[in-house]
C-alpha cells in the first residue's frame, strides 16, 4: 500500500486523531476561559457573574456620606466634577472606604469620562 496517498488508511487515521486532539484542546481552552475572572472588567465569557443592584455606590461629598448612587448617577457626578480619582467610595462587600482610583469599577467610570474643557473654551 502506498503511504504517500492522502486517502491511505494510515493517513486517514492520523487525520482523525489530529481532529480529536484539536477538539479536546478547544474544549479545554473554552473551559479555562469561562472560569477566568479579570477584576474590574465585565467578563462576557462567564454566564454566572452576579449582577450588582443599581444604587450600590456611596461616596464622600463635601465631607459627608452621600448615596446610594447607580453607575449612571455616579458617572453624572464624575462629569460634573463632584467625584474624581481621589474621592472616597464604598459599596457592599468592601471592608472600608477606598479612593476611586483604587476601586476598578469606579476607576473605569472616571477613565471613560472626558476631561473638563480647557480654560476659556466654550461649549460647542
Amino acid at each position: 500500500m502506498n503511504n504517500d496517498n492522502f486517502f491511505s488508511i494510515d493517513r486517514l487515521v492520523e487525520f482523525g486523531l489530529g481532529i480529536g486532539v484539536a477538539q479536546q484542546m478547544v474544549n479545554s481552552m473554552n473551559h479555562a476561559l469561562q472560569n477566568t475572572y479579570i477584576p474590574g472588567s465585565m467578563n462576557p465569557m462567564a454566564g454566572n457573574i452576579p449582577v450588582r443592584p443599581p444604587g450600590a455606590f456611596f461616596v464622600i461629598l463635601d465631607g459627608k456620606q452621600a448615596g446610594p448612587f447607580s453607575e449612571d448617577e455616579l458617572t453624572r457626578l464624575i462629569l460634573q466634577g463632584a467625584v474624581g480619582k481621589t474621592t472616597y467610595v464604598w459599596r457592599a462587600g468592601m471592608p472600608a472606604w477606598e479612593r476611586c482610583e483604587n476601586v476598578p469599577e469606579v476607576l473605569r467610570l472616571v477613565a471613560l469620562c472626558p476631561p473638563p474643557l480647557p480654560a476659556g473654551e466654550g461649549a460647542p
